[in-house]
């Protein structure tokens, strides 16, 4: 029994003889038309092709297009993450393959430098990605080291190496992101990862002897600003001890001049109020200062000039004349 045949009699037994044809014309449309509905998974973007053009991107869910022949979906994955290394800009060629001064750069202060960069990314916009740009990844690569060339030549050779490497690596990322939607390439860099930054193997013991010589002056430099700090400080207290000292002593002989000044004046305003008595009572406190410092006195013992004068021992020679017995 042909197929003819069996569709007929099924037919027949559902009361429907006569309508076969249409019945499968039917189904065969309704088929067409659902063949249209497509389904978009959470880390897929769907394109949709129109006639070989790009029309549309959709989202996660389910869609539907025209079916074929006139429109086509094509589904990639937009959620791997991607690494590309740099090593050599021709197509095809291997990271270990590469000529060692395409990774060299100039940098800043005009040294030079050997730098392995690893990008990761992956499809921002499926679309812009698959149509927008020819030969996406190697466009890419091309972009990311012109923008890691770029910020290396901004950045000093000793920078780019210690402390600000992570700071070039995310300028470049930044600079590379801006460089990839100007020209639509659908591409989101998630991170610039720089593995190696180091001179030119033929010039690194040279390199690195400068670096030592530059550490030797860098702690010179220090243990002379250390000297400074030390000194300094000390010689300013010695001077403000010194000015305060001379203060000090050019108040007390002022003070004492002063001092000094004012008792003439009052000896003489008593001068002038009584000679006699004033210049008795100076002459006999001279003699008195004078006596005081005198180790011997002699007296007249004539009485000629101080018969009432009463003789006294001289104090110091006490204990010398018990000792003789006098």
């Amino acid at each position: 029994m042909s197929v003819r045949q069996r569709v007929d009699y099924w037919l027949e037994l559902m009361g429907m003889r006569g309508k076969g044809l249409a019945l499968l014309g039917g189904l065969a449309l309704a088929g067409w038309v659902a063949s249209g509905i497509y389904k978009v998974q959470p880390d897929e973007q769907g394109v949709v092709l129109r006639l070989g053009k790009w029309v549309d991107t959709t989202q996660a869910g389910l869609h539907y297009h025209l079916p074929w022949p006139f429109e086509s979906v094509v589904l990639p994955k937009v959620t791997q993450i991607n690494q590309l290394k740099l090593a050599n800009l021709y197509d095809g060629a291997a990271a270990d393959s590469a000529d060692p001064r395409e990774k060299q750069m100039l940098t800043g202060d005009e040294n030079i430098v050997e730098a392995d960069c690893a990008v990761f990314w992956r499809i921002k916009d499926a679309g812009q990605f698959l149509f927008k740009v020819s030969h996406p990844e190697t466009s890419l690569r091309i972009a990311a080291e012109s923008a890691l060339r770029e910020v290396i030549s901004r950045t000093p050779i000793q920078a780019a190496m210690s402390n600000r490497r992570q700071q070039v690596a995310d300028e470049a990322r930044l600079l590379l992101q801006d460089r990839l939607d100007e020209a639509q390439s659908g591409i989101l860099v998630t991170q610039v990862q720089l593995q190696r930054v180091d001179p030119p193997a033929a010039v690194i013991d040279a390199f690195n002897d400068v670096q030592r010589a530059r550490a030797d002056q860098e702690r010179a430099r220090n243990e002379a600003q250390a000297y400074s700090n030390d000194i300094l400080p000390k010689a300013r207290g010695d001077a403000a001890r010194i000015l305060q000292e001379a203060q000090a002593y050019k108040s007390q002989v002022v003070n004492l001049a002063e001092g000094e000044a004012r008792r003439f004046d009052s000896v003489y305003g008593s001068y002038a109020q009584a000679k006699d008595v004033t210049a008795w009572r100076l002459y006999l406190d001279s003699m008195d200062e004078a006596l005081k410092k005198a180790s011997k006195v002699v007296v007249d013992a004539s009485g000629k000039n101080g018969g009432s004068v009463l003789p006294l021992l001289q104090l110091q020679d006490k204990g010398k004349n018990v000792k003789e017995g006098r």
